[in-house]
């Protein structure tokens, strides 16, 4: 095996690593049980095809709104002048609270009578894209400099967004066999990654403030 080939090999690994770690990252992020007890219970009264348009629209409604954010993120820090270390902190802090409100079931605003036109407003924000959504994908875009990463993690929101998109098609088959009891165990499952993830952004943020190196 040449010098070369074990380069484009282990280039190739580097990236498959880096898409996955990014996907699974913002999945997570995008707390799709969440998302689904929400679609669920916002859509109950909806016939299946409905409930699978509407699916469609929020998962794409969720696809702009990241990519904006995403791509974005630079001109935003530069505007109003933030350090990416205080957006670490903060958007961490925001993710973590959070999760302990979605843990302890602190769900505000869900028992609203919205009718059917709830794609946008509020499944795909702030339901999926939620508060600390837009932070996270802020420092993301922020911290890959060259083009070549951008693209590959652009390709991860997409892959998380589409993922979350699926579990909404699936929700009829989904509450069939696992109940509301079910999806709300799942629910509380992704918000202990969500704190973890928070938890992360915090330390890395005052840890590079406070010029201790990564580990």
């Amino acid at each position: 095996m040449t010098g070369t080939h074990v380069q484009e090999v282990g280039f190739v690994h580097e990236t498959v690593v880096f898409l996955v770690n990014t996907w699974l990252k913002l999945f997570f992020l995008l707390t799709p049980f969440f998302a689904l007890s929400m679609f669920l219970s916002l859509t109950k009264n909806l016939p299946p095809v409905r409930r699978r348009r509407l699916a469609l629209q929020t998962a794409g409604a969720g696809a702009v709104i990241c990519l904006v954010l995403f791509f974005f993120g630079r001109v935003v820090f530069s505007l109003f002048g933030i350090t990416l270390d205080a957006f670490r902190v903060g958007a961490g802090t925001l993710l973590l609270v959070s999760a302990v409100a979605a843990i302890r079931d602190q769900q505000v605003g869900t028992e609203t009578a919205l009718g059917e036109d709830v794609a946008v407003v509020p499944l795909a924000m702030p339901i999926i894209v939620g508060p600390a959504t837009p932070g996270t994908l802020l420092v993301m875009g922020a911290e890959i400099p060259d083009t070549f990463h951008k693209l590959v993690a652009c390709g991860a929101v997409l892959l998380a967004v589409f993922a979350v998109g699926l579990l909404l098609l699936a929700a009829d088959a989904i509450e069939r066999r696992l109940g509301s009891k079910g999806v709300k165990i799942l629910g509380k499952i992704t918000s202990i990654f969500l704190a973890a993830l928070a938890a992360e952004m915090i330390l890395t943020g005052i840890g590079h403030r406070l010029g201790v190196p990564a580990p």
